[in-house]
């Protein structure tokens, strides 16, 4: 294991000059402390996890210190936000302070969140708050522990630094890693500007690093827009099978590796709504629960037009039909597998659909469903699962034909069944409410909640004695908590 001091830096997109990012150094917080750390996201730059205990740690991630081999950069790029295209956005709060390679030989972007203000925080402070940083964090490594694809987080410091929003909160850092930064809107950027050459540099720049693979093939960098898109409609699928609301789908929120990036008013289901918007400052739902799956289309579809330099217009289109297919053959692969279900059979979507319109209908906790059907034979579970349905009938007609299609997908014992549906449905996950609990604490000096929920949610799929009180309905209050962009 490493020491902080031995980390290898390679800052390779530093490297590709002033056009791509602006050298910013981070403004220090007062009296930073260490919040909660994950040893599975440092264990990613092989550090010996007893280092976040020390003062240096919160010293280089609350800004006060920095490597010698760092190199701070915002990043310039551009997006379509709520469908309007946005000229020219960037990093506003955020630096890139790096990229790091491990023993693997891996490079792990080093970005730290709430870092200041930067030639692109037009309006804004430059700062993150405690609770933003705290709700990234746990998302970012919940949503890894689940198996669905996301930046990570290293850890989050605190200060003393007073930061308006609504209100005077504390200001805050969270230390983000990802294989990169590049979003959509990077490409967007240099094709709305006209700078072919630097446009041009990009892609090369991604298509070596990232794409490698798609070099060997006749249009690298058609394989390579096609690879997004596989990756897009995956991601996309496990949000939806698992109930996750990212809530501001912006094209400059879209990683071009294809994982979750960039929480800010994300939230977990609890009771199944299909209609659910979790950003309570979009008015329209453009960013509800089931308008991700085309939101999704139509970023990729906005990237396309980006890519159109270097890919024909009709090649583009093709890969972008994909997009529906793949969707929805990893969506039903998932559902099966959450269901119990080990073979295919053509009326299996029908079964699911029928399904979620009965737990939308009778406001059933989406995760604890998946769960307890798992637990017992299926008859048994859908008998015990009944009385959450306000159509009973409606059900009944369901549970028959689930329990009928338990018994003909194949042989297997009762506890094979059970093991295996409780390895791909959670019995934690992180509610809304649970962060919220975990905010206040912290906001009083106290994280242990923190990192006892950063805990629980690292092992979502395993019983952990003493910490029932984690997979239990919300109170009433914590399903209607309004989650803003502000941070």
């Amino acid at each position: 294991m490493k020491a902080l001091d031995e980390l290898t830096f390679d800052n390779r997109f530093a490297r590709l000059g002033d056009a791509f990012s602006t050298h910013v150094l981070p403004e220090p917080l007062d009296a930073p402390r260490l919040v909660v750390a994950s040893d599975a996201a440092m264990a990613l730059l092989d550090l010996d996890p007893a280092v976040a205990e020390t003062p240096v740690f919160a010293e280089l991630f609350g800004g006060h210190k920095l490597w010698a081999e760092a190199e701070p950069r915002a990043m310039v790029y551009s997006g379509h936000q709520f469908g309007g295209y946005t000229p020219q956005l960037g990093d506003g709060r955020g630096l890139l302070l790096g990229e790091v390679y491990n023993q693997a030989g891996e490079h792990w972007d080093l970005h730290l969140k709430g870092a200041g203000m930067t030639p692109y925080s037009r309006m804004g402070d430059g700062r993150a708050v405690l609770r933003s940083s705290i709700r990234e964090f746990l998302a970012s490594e919940a949503l890894h522990a689940l198996g669905i694809p996301s930046s990570r987080a290293l850890c989050v410091v605190g200060s003393d630094t007073p930061v308006w929003r609504e209100k005077q909160e504390r200001g805050a850092m969270v230390l983000r890693l990802a294989h990169s930064h590049v979003r959509f809107g990077h490409f967007e950027y240099f094709y709305y500007t006209k700078k072919p050459e630097q446009q041009a540099q990009l892609a090369e720049h991604v298509l070596n690093l990232h794409y490698p693979e798609c070099r060997e093939q006749p249009e690298p960098y058609l394989a390579m827009f096609r690879e997004i898109v596989e990756r897009n409609a995956e991601m996309i699928a496990k949000w939806q099978a698992y109930g996750f609301c990212h809530g501001v789908m912006n094209t400059d929120n879209m990683s071009i590796l294809g994982i979750t990036f960039d929480f800010g008013p994300f939230a977990f289901l609890d009771d199944f709504d299909a209609h659910f918007i979790c950003n309570h400052s979009d008015h329209e739902g453009r960013y509800s629960f089931s308008n991700q799956v085309p939101i999704g289309q139509w970023n990729l579809s906005a990237l396309a037009q980006a890519l159109t330099p270097f890919i024909s217009v009709d090649a583009l289109k093709e890969a972008l039909g994909l997009y529906l297919p793949l969707y929805q053959a990893h969506y039903l692969d998932l559902m099966r597998r959450r269901l119990g279900l080990t073979t295919a059979e053509d009326d299996d979507q029908a079964l699911v659909e029928r399904l979620l319109k009965l737990m939308q209908n009778s406001g059933v906790d989406y995760t604890l469903f998946f769960r307890r059907l798992g637990d017992e034979p299926a008859a048994l579970a859908v008998t015990r699962l009944r009385d959450d349905f306000v159509d009973l009938a409606g059900f009944d007609a369901w549970a028959e034909r689930y329990t009928a299609r338990v018994a003909r997908d194949g042989a297997y014992t009762e506890e094979q069944r059970r093991a295996r549906m409780h390895a791909v449905n959670p019995l934690y996950i992180l509610r809304n409410y649970l962060a919220q609990n975990a905010i206040t604490a912290a906001e009083s000096g106290d994280y242990s909640e923190v990192r006892r929920l950063h805990e629980v949610l690292s092992k979502p799929f395993e019983e952990q004695a003493g910490v029932e009180q984690y997979a239990q309905r919300p109170p009433d209050w914590g399903k209607h908590l309004e989650i803003s962009c502000s941070s």
